[in-house]
């Protein structure tokens, strides 16, 4: 993976969110709290069968498919259609 980070995201969370992904973080012996989100993301996308890898299009993680006509909704099944 490549460790260059050269966007910023900025989120949100309630008091209860940030003591969970603190406890995480102190749990883990992680340095940051940037750390802890990254492998928390990480975790959650790979439970939900996403696997990030170097070359694959932001496209694929969308809530609509490309079909041969553009943008098309997905099925119901989760899945595209390609």
């Amino acid at each position: 993976m490549n460790e260059l980070r050269a966007d910023r995201l900025q989120v949100m969370l309630s008091p209860e969110e940030l003591a969970a992904v603190d406890n995480f973080r102190f749990k883990h012996r992680m340095p940051t709290r940037a750390a802890a989100v990254r492998e928390l993301l990480k975790f959650g996308l790979a439970a939900a069968g996403v696997y990030a890898a170097a070359g694959v299009k932001s496209s694929s993680f969308g809530v609509f498919g490309r079909g041969p006509q553009g943008h098309t909704q997905a099925d119901s099944e989760g899945g595209t259609e390609d």
